[in-house]
């Protein structure tokens, strides 16, 4: 499909989902291996959960597929920050026996920019105020 006609004719859904396969497909590339796509709570999402190593990395991605007044980064304010920090601790509770290994945590986000699918990376692109909690 052309990207003029993808633009047209996409919904802002089908465009995130366009990015979600991009980012999954450039971690992949990196050496990171995916755990999940699209963890869903009742009080949020995680877009990707990825492992390389001994860190667990919460992935959050971000697209622009049109000139907008505000960088895509820009939409991941406080009240977003919190949420993913949230599932993200749901996500580990859940999991605690399957993530022994894990040494470190980290919140990326990857930014999509156009249909071409050129790829922003931000490690550690924020962090979770205190500690998680250790049961």
């Amino acid at each position: 499909m052309k990207i003029k006609n993808f633009l047209q004719k996409s919904t802002s859904k089908e465009k995130g989902a366009k990015a979600e396969d991009l980012a999954v497909d450039y971690l992949i590339s990196k050496g990171f291996k995916i755990l999940e796509r699209n963890f869903r709570t009742s009080f949020g999402e995680i877009d990707i959960i990825a492992k390389k190593k001994s860190t667990l990395i919460f992935v959050e991605v971000k697209s622009e597929f049109s000139k907008a007044e505000f960088f895509a980064e820009e939409k991941i304010n406080q009240q977003k920050k919190k949420k993913i920090s949230q599932v993200a601790e749901y996500f580990l509770l859940k999991n605690l026996q399957k993530l022994s290994k894990i040494e470190e945590i980290r919140f990326d986000v990857i930014v999509v920019k156009g249909i071409k699918g050129e790829i922003v990376h931000y490690e550690s692109a924020f962090y979770k105020e205190g500690n998680f909690t250790r049961y």
